[in-house]
């Protein structure tokens, strides 16, 4: 898949899905099923939006190996939250001089890594959100590049949860960051600042967003005049993509004006950080029938995928497009699909209208790229999923299918 054939959004009907079932059918479901080239196409449009941007992708938003490879091997420069992110990008190739490591509250045993890394690797940067990160920092012997995470006071996005720019669990208080800066300054290579509004940004979110982008380039401006110029500053993610049919997806050579109206004239690298809106539509979830019960209240579909496959409906009350791929042309009718946990959260949607399902269908749940894999988990002792990566004309197991011997592999009596 080329970008000039790579369309804004893909669909679940834009799949193909004989190959769907064959996948099913050999690897088993719950299957997590991931398109390389739909990554690599949503990353160059992106980066084409903004060509004089230094594009990082965001890699909370999934970790896989052959996510991270293949964005590597399209140019992209990865930001890591966490210790094991930055493993997880230096094992796909990434030269750590080129990482970016957001710290939030980070453990112990993340800084020793992070600062141990730095001492082979000067070019990492590190970004700390609260003085006392820049003090543990300092006691540990690191005066290398730095950068500050503000709070702008403005948080935009699809839930609460993620509205991270209003959060003060997230960056420096909008108006202690000049002194502060001054002050880090002084003690380390102060290199940029950064921010990061919220996640899921769409259409109506692009005003909100925005104003906390000119809030944080004018904080840029300011931190220039104080300590001198910056490397970059960064701008974060929270590009959107469309989770239900009837929305639409970002135009993003609008995006990338409106982004650039909103930032002015900056001296510094404008730096993005886009995660969501690389992989979330580059994945999607097949998972088969094996119950129906009707009842007064809704026709329940009961399938093989639970919130350990995918937490987002539970978590965030995600909305999730479900297609029945055994049967797409059937008669629709509302129902209620959920899995095998023992909880009411474990339902990926209530009455809606689906192809009607019968015991054995195929369905697939769309737009699982973001923060699918990444926060599946071993609820009720259910192995984790196998993932399978297609490109083009061939497709490789990329994570195999947990067994129950490795549900307790690590347990002891």
């Amino acid at each position: 898949m080329t970008q000039a054939t790579s369309p804004p959004v893909r669909r679940l009907a834009d799949w193909d899905h004989d190959r769907l079932e064959r996948l099913a059918a050999e690897h088993g479901t719950p299957l997590y099923v991931l398109d390389v080239e739909r990554v690599q196409a949503n990353y160059r449009r992106f980066a084409d939006a903004f060509p004089d941007a230094h594009v990082m992708y965001a890699a909370k938003a999934h970790t896989g190996q052959a996510v991270l490879s293949a964005l590597l091997d399209a140019g992209a420069d990865i930001e890591c939250a966490a210790a094991g992110e930055l493993q997880r990008a230096i094992e796909a190739g990434a030269d750590p001089n080129t990482l970016q490591y957001t710290a939030v509250n980070p453990p112990d045993a993340d800084l020793d890594y992070a600062v141990e890394l730095a001492a082979e690797n000067p070019g990492l940067t590190i970004t700390g959100g609260a003085r006392d990160t820049f003090d543990r920092l300092e006691e540990r012997g690191y005066d290398g590049r730095v950068a500050i995470r503000i709070n702008p006071g403005i948080g935009t996005g699809h839930h609460e949860k993620v509205a991270t720019g209003k959060d003060a669990k997230f960056g420096i208080p909008y108006d202690e960051v000049p002194d502060l800066a001054e002050e880090i300054a002084d003690r380390f290579e102060l290199v940029g600042i950064h921010a990061h509004a919220g996640s899921g940004v769409l259409h109506d979110d692009l005003d909100d967003h925005c104003r906390a982008i000119g809030k944080v380039a004018d904080m840029g401006q300011t931190v220039e005049e104080r300590v001198g110029g910056l490397e970059f500053v960064d701008f974060g993610g929270g590009f959107g993509v469309p989770y239900r049919e009837d929305e639409e997806p970002l135009d993003m050579s609008v995006v990338g004006e409106r982004v650039r109206d909103a930032v002015g004239d900056l001296d510094a690298q404008m730096k993005l950080e886009p995660g969501r809106y690389v992989v979330a539509d580059a994945e999607l979830i097949l998972t088969e029938v094996n119950t129906i019960k009707e009842t007064p209240a809704t026709t329940v579909v009961g399938v093989d995928a639970s919130l350990a496959t995918l937490i987002r409906p539970a978590m965030f009350d995600s909305y999730h497009p479900i297609r029945n791929v055994s049967a797409p042309e059937r008669e629709t009718e509302p129902v209620s699909v959920g899995g095998p946990c023992c909880t009411s959260a474990d339902v990926f949607c209530t009455d809606r209208p689906i192809a009607r399902p019968e015991r054995e269908d195929l369905l697939a749940i769309g737009n699982a790229g973001a923060y699918g894999y990444e926060l599946a988990n071993q609820f009720h002792s259910q192995p984790r999923p196998a993932e399978v990566a297609i490109e083009g004309d061939e497709d490789r197991v990329v994570r195999r299918r947990e067994t129950m011997e490795d549900v307790t592999r690590v347990e002891q009596n």
